[in-house]
């Protein structure tokens, strides 16, 4: 299988697997979220709400292809793959089997116990744990601590972007629709809603399941790609359409667009990356030279151009970077061209990810549903409290994968209810014992999987060496 002896193949297919169980339990965790609010408030039945759901997670993940992987790879780019393809395949596979399993723990045992938990601080809090104690066993980077603080700041604000956008919206709601009380009543058992409210009910249902496939599915391709990237650096760090001449000539246009512009910081970084496309270039075309170093080249040339295209994207968001506009424009589309070089995800990645997001999405909904639609508040939800509740996870979910960041589904939109609630009667309107529940998880999901990934991996390493 891709050329790897027996032995690796079999490690390969293990943590292939262990990928594709995680996003299954991540679909079926997160199922309540999307649809928690159409249950309960009568607009579609359960089966229908959740083989609905599975379909539009694998839709925004199959078309994500089309947009980008940013959030995969702000995945990807937390753990240090210069270093890690160095490994031997034991201790690569310790590492990564680590996090996954520490990941699917929490995120099958906080299932079990009803209790709303997100599966992106699951995520990070594994890759941390495995990076930090690479860096304790190996030194070098060990963890992308910039990266890693701007996931961890999208992940503290997001609950509370999303309890307070939510009581905005209710207060919105309540002064421009004031011929309908209904929606702001419990409804009724057996009832359904009006015509109206239902069709944003279950538009928004699918939004945040088109949103969540897009957002959390990315994790599952940024997990595959660092598994694909470890045991294969070679044939996966760079796209399988990767051009170098092609390349090269790109960084040309640049270099003269930066020298016309007396750029002579960003011409030595550019210069830089040259010289790595130069060394893929000369180890692909001499027979003599060893995988090791044609590994250590391809990684090379990955490394630069994810530093060359962050940096110069960076400079182009400033008006004044350039004199020129023509050089601007130049250079703008040369940097989106290198991006292909290393964004990118194989199809069938992209279609098994998402086939694993889909079927987990159907299935074992009601334990978190219970929770999201009867436990956060003292009272039935209604009509307006889950639609605000759903508009608010979907539009936060839909700008955090515009800007690549990983967000929590499960803690906006729990956030969202609870903020819904609370504009209804007030912060007496939830039930303590819930919210307490939630509280205590979303504080102990970051040191408990960091602390099983790093000990998961050490304990592997010692027997896969």
């Amino acid at each position: 299988m891709f050329g790897l002896e027996t032995g690796i193949a079999v490690l390969f297919i293990i943590c292939v697997a262990a990928v594709c169980i995680f996003e299954f339990a991540n679909g079926f965790h997160d199922t309540a979220n999307a649809v928690a609010t159409v249950i309960y408030t009568g607009s579609l039945k359960p089966t229908y709400a959740v083989v609905w759901s599975g379909l539009w997670n694998f839709i925004g993940l199959f078309l994500s292809s089309f947009w980008g992987y940013k959030v995969a790879m702000g995945i990807v780019n937390l753990l240090p793959l210069n270093d890690l393809v160095l490994l031997s395949t034991g201790e690569s596979v310790s590492l990564v089997l680590g996090m996954l399993l520490s990941g699917i723990l929490w995120n099958i045992g906080t299932w079990y116990f009803g209790i709303p938990c997100s599966s992106s601080h699951t995520l990070i809090g594994s890759i941390l744990g495995g990076g930090l104690v690479f860096f304790w066993m190996h030194g070098g980077e060990g963890v992308n601590w910039g990266k890693a603080s701007d996931i961890g700041l999208s992940l503290l604000v997001s609950p509370l972007f999303g309890f307070s956008v939510t009581i905005l919206l209710m207060y919105i709601l309540r002064r421009i629709v004031k011929t309908k009380k209904q929606i702001f009543k419990e409804p009724e058992p057996g009832s359904k809603p009006p015509m109206w409210i239902r069709a944003i009910l279950i538009t928004t249902c699918t939004l945040v399941s088109f949103f969540h496939g897009n957002n959390d599915g990315q994790k599952g391709i940024g997990l595959m790609l660092i598994i694909l990237i470890t045991f294969m650096p070679i044939q996966f760090a760079l796209n399988s359409e990767f051009d170098a001449n092609a390349s090269m000539e790109s960084l040309n246009r640049i270099e003269l667009a930066l020298s016309a512009e007396n750029k002579t910081d960003l011409l030595i970084k550019t210069a830089e990356t040259k010289e790595s496309l130069n060394a893929l270039i000369a180890a692909n075309s001499d027979p003599s030279i060893s995988s090791i170093e044609k590994k250590k080249a391809t990684i090379g040339v990955r490394t630069s151009i994810a530093k060359i295209t962050k940096k110069l994207g960076s400079e182009l968001k400033n008006s004044t970077f350039m004199d020129s506009k023509e050089n601007a424009k130049i250079v703008k589309k040369e940097v989106s061209f290198l991006k292909n070089d290393i964004e990118y995800s194989p199809r069938w990645v992209t279609i098994m990810i998402a086939l694993c997001l889909g079927l987990g999405t159907m299935i074992g909904w009601k334990r978190i549903a219970v929770t999201i639609g009867e436990k956060i508040g003292k009272r039935h939800m209604t009509y307006a409290e889950g639609a605000t509740a759903e508009l608010t996870a979907a539009a936060t979910i839909g700008l955090s994968s515009g800007f690549g960041l990983p967000v929590s589904t499960t803690h906006v939109l729990s956030s969202g209810v609870a903020g819904a609630m609370t504009a209804s009667k007030g912060v007496k309107n939830l039930q303590p014992d819930t919210i307490k529940s939630i509280a205590i998880a979303w504080i102990l999901t970051l040191p408990v999987t960091m602390i099983l990934a790093g000990g998961f991996y050490y304990l592997f390493q010692l027997f896969l060496k």
